[in-house]
């Protein structure tokens, strides 16, 4: 029987079951029975949406570049983002992806005009009174790996906190770090793929 997880990996989890080097991993926080993977990850460093399941043709619809989805991300950045760095963001810049130079997809980009409701992070991040942040939202149809880090670096304003809030209509709302909820397959396959 194929089963559905919404997960909210917490901040310095890894996106695995077995242990590497004594970090946390998803077996810290989540109890779900052992044929049950996350698809596709989030760095040790992010946070956000996860799906776990068992079911490996949603696996192979989600993880194959040729099904492009929509990823939600929200970002604090350091500093105060300005419009040629969000315009530069939705129009694509150039990144290095194994060692070899890409130019990221066209995207929509946007600045949150106040603090998006965000749970607080265990460590928080690290506060200079005299350097501001600002939080944009990113969505992005692709996955390249550490690439919305790798996008705001390259606009002069590197990533300090980064959530992925949505993978196409499942978002995290309800949910905080650690926490998970279930699903079934008809209502995660209409919210996925329509």
């Amino acid at each position: 029987m194929h089963r559905y997880f919404i997960i909210y990996k917490p901040f310095q989890v890894l996106s695995q079951f077995t242990s590497e080097e004594g970090k946390h991993t998803l077996k810290t926080f989540f109890n779900v029975p052992a044929d049950v993977y996350p698809v596709g990850r989030l760095d040790y460093d992010s946070e956000g949406i996860l799906i776990l399941t068992n079911d490996t043709s949603l696996n192979h619809r989600l993880l194959n570049p040729s099904f492009a989805h929509e990823r939600e991300y929200w970002v604090q950045v350091d500093g105060d983002i300005h419009d040629k760095a969000i315009q530069q963001l939705q129009t694509g810049v150039t990144i290095t992806i194994n060692g070899s130079k890409y130019r990221t997809r066209p995207c929509k980009a946007t600045r949150f005009t106040n603090t998006p409701p965000v749970p607080e992070r265990n460590p928080p991040i690290r506060y200079r009174k005299e350097i501001p942040t600002s939080w944009i939202k990113l969505v992005l149809t692709e996955g390249k790996n550490r690439q919305v880090r790798k996008m705001t670096a390259q606009t002069g304003f590197p990533t300090l906190r980064l959530i992925r809030y949505r993978i196409e209509g499942i978002t995290l709302e309800g949910l905080l770090p650690g926490e998970m909820r279930e699903m079934n397959k008809n209502d995660i396959y209409t919210r996925l793929f329509g």
